[in-house]
């Protein structure tokens, strides 16, 4: 059965940094695409990074683009999210899903069944 569990969300002051985690069990992770969504309250949950399973492509919406980095630890079937120079909108919960290709892992996620996704970790960016 697959799974995946997200871990790492913590309080962090506005230029702080995190390092998320999104472990895999029942597939190999190299294999999917992994993406990161994150959920603001009030807000539309928005994905913003994925990365490829077929070459490791990575993208970024333009929110994170040069602060956040996606990566993968095949060995440890995990996806990681590096959060450097973490802002107050940055606060949101943290989602990661999985899908065939990062086309899938776009918009809202809104289309991807329940199991595609992991539980979620809070980020909270305030002083």
């Amino acid at each position: 059965q697959v799974h995946l569990v997200e871990s790492g969300g913590d309080l962090v002051q506005p230029g702080g940094s995190l390092k998320l985690s999104c472990a895999a069990s029942g597939f190999s992770s190299d294999n999917y695409a992994i993406g990161w969504f994150r959920q603001a309250p009030g807000m539309e949950r928005e994905g913003f990074s994925c990365i490829s399973g077929s070459d490791g492509r990575t993208y970024y919406a333009d929110s994170v683009k040069g602060r956040f980095t996606i990566s993968r630890d095949n060995a440890k079937n995990t996806v990681y999210l590096q959060m450097n120079n973490l802002e107050a909108g940055d606060t949101a919960i943290y989602y990661c899903a999985h899908a065939s290709e990062c086309g899938y892992l776009q918009g809202s996620g809104s289309h991807l069944s329940d199991d595609h996704w992991g539980q979620g970790t809070q980020v909270t960016v305030a002083s």
